[in-house]
């Protein structure tokens, strides 16, 4: 019984850390645009990074540094972070279950890829390609 909970555990360890970070793009995502009235902040000339994030939420540090390095590097790129706790209308609405959250936009505001989790920079970058 033991052997069993710990290969469980185990291969859920490994699907998680395969999957935390990627910016892929979910069936319905496609048809969901935001503006910038919900966000809190205007969008990007060219596309919009929208983090969401909470106060307590370790990893949401390091994903604010790299977004904000990457729209930095590419004009016409806005980052925007939101605050889940008090934006719980449209944390339900897109379905956010937990921090970070990246959301990257192309200028209309249509999602264009998502991250659960810290994505890496290459992977933002990549998306950016596919926004712009």
């Amino acid at each position: 019984m033991c052997l069993g909970v710990l290969a469980a555990a185990g291969a859920f360890g490994v699907v998680r850390k395969v999957r935390d970070g990627r910016l892929r793009m979910r069936g319905k995502d496609g048809a969901v645009r935001l503006t910038g009235a919900e966000l809190g902040a205007p969008l990007g000339e060219r596309a919009t990074l929208v983090q969401f994030s909470t106060s307590f939420c370790q990893p949401c540090r390091a994903t604010r540094r790299t977004l904000a390095e990457v729209a930095g590097m590419v004009d016409g790129v806005a980052h925007v972070e939101v605050d889940a706790e008090s934006q719980l209308e449209l944390v339900r609405r897109l379905e956010i279950l937990r921090t970070p959250t990246v959301l990257v936009l192309d200028a209309g505001g249509r999602v264009v890829r998502r991250a659960a989790g810290q994505p890496r920079r290459a992977d933002v970058i990549a998306a950016l390609g596919e926004a712009v």
